[in-house]
């Protein structure tokens, strides 16, 4: 669980980088949960855009999908979001206490 506090310093780090995964209009697929799932590992901290086309709710959908990956929802902004799992094999983030 992220402290408020864990959450803002996450919110700084995302601000830089670019939506790497997108939901399109088949929604949330096998597909790309798996994707999600290996950039999750590889980043620890991700961004989500979801499509024009797609008839998802951005919280909703970010709530069902952190569910689903074991991954933190952090914000959400528009039609994307972030989240953040901690690294199994090689963390790089390192959250303030």
């Amino acid at each position: 669980m992220l402290t408020s506090k864990n959450r803002s310093y996450l919110k700084g780090l995302a601000n830089n980088i670019e939506a790497i995964t997108y939901i399109g209009k088949e929604g949330i697929t096998d597909g790309f949960l798996k994707q999600l799932d290996e950039a999750l590992e590889a980043r620890e901290i991700v961004k989500v855009s979801i499509q024009k086309n797609s008839i998802l709710d951005t919280k909703k959908a970010a709530n069902e999908i952190a569910k689903l990956t074991g991954s933190e929802f952090v914000q959400a902004i528009g039609r994307k979001f972030v989240l953040y799992r901690k690294s199994k094999n090689n963390p790089k983030i390192d959250l303030p206490n």
